[in-house]
Parts: C-alpha cells; structure tokens; sequence
C-alpha cells in the first residue's frame, strides 16, 4: 500500500498495540485478558506495521523468525503446565513460588509462564501467517 498516511502512522500504532498487548497480557489473571487476546493484538500490530512499511522492515524489526516465536511459546507452555506433575500434582495446577530481591518480594507462577508461552503461541503463528499473505501482493 502506498498511503503516506499509513506508512507515517504504522510505526507508532504498531508500537502503542505492542505496549497495550502487554497490558492485557499482564492484566488477563484477575480481568479478561491474558495470552491469547494479547498475543492477537501484537500480531495485529505486526500485520499494521507490515502493511504500511513492508514485510521486510517487519522481518528485520522482529530479529528472530515467527515460527521459532511459536516453537518457544509452545515449549513454555510445555514447561509450565507439566511442571506440577513432577510435584507430585495434576498436570496445569498452578504453582507459586517467591523470589526475594533485595527485599523485594515478587509472586510468580506457572499461571503466568503458560500465559506468556500462549502470548507467544498466538503472535508467532499469526504473525507468520500474516507476514506469508503480505508477502504474496
């Protein structure tokens, strides 16, 4: 596409969809949200910033390829929801655990690694697909 509108404007959207992406990701515990709406965010903001700059730009802009992103999300996933079964527990039951930095206590959990490798499911498949159709004008 050939808007200077577009092009002018992608960058910035792209950046600001990126951001709330996070945003939904981190809020999606206690509200709706989580991995899978953000993920369609972020891959929306890729497809954008593809439309109005180019695939290429994109390519360069992410560094490593959509699908190794999905292969990775795929493993955190793994990773996290198998982990309770070698506590002796139901496979997906959250885990907690508190690392204390320099006083400063913060909760994780499983919860969230399966969120973030979800996150990383949706934007590394989709951005791939968009990219792929992109790619073809």
């Amino acid at each position: 596409m050939n808007s200077l509108i577009l092009r002018t404007i992608a960058p910035f959207l792209a950046a600001l969809m990126m951001l709330f992406s996070v945003f939904v990701l981190l809020r999606g515990h206690n509200e709706p949200g989580g991995g899978f709406i953000g993920g369609l965010i972020a891959a929306s903001a890729l497809a954008i910033y593809g439309i109005g700059s180019g695939v290429d730009t994109v390519r360069r802009a992410i560094v490593v390829h959509p699908n190794a992103i999905a292969g990775a999300g795929l493993l955190m996933s793994a990773v996290a929801g198998l982990s309770a079964m070698f506590m002796g527990r139901p496979v997906l039951t959250g885990l907690w655990w508190i690392p204390v930095v320099e006083g400063i206590e913060i909760p994780l959990s499983t919860v969230l690694v399966f969120d973030v490798g979800v996150y990383f499911v949706v934007l590394g498949s989709l951005a791939s697909i968009a990219l792929t159709l992109e790619e073809g004008d």
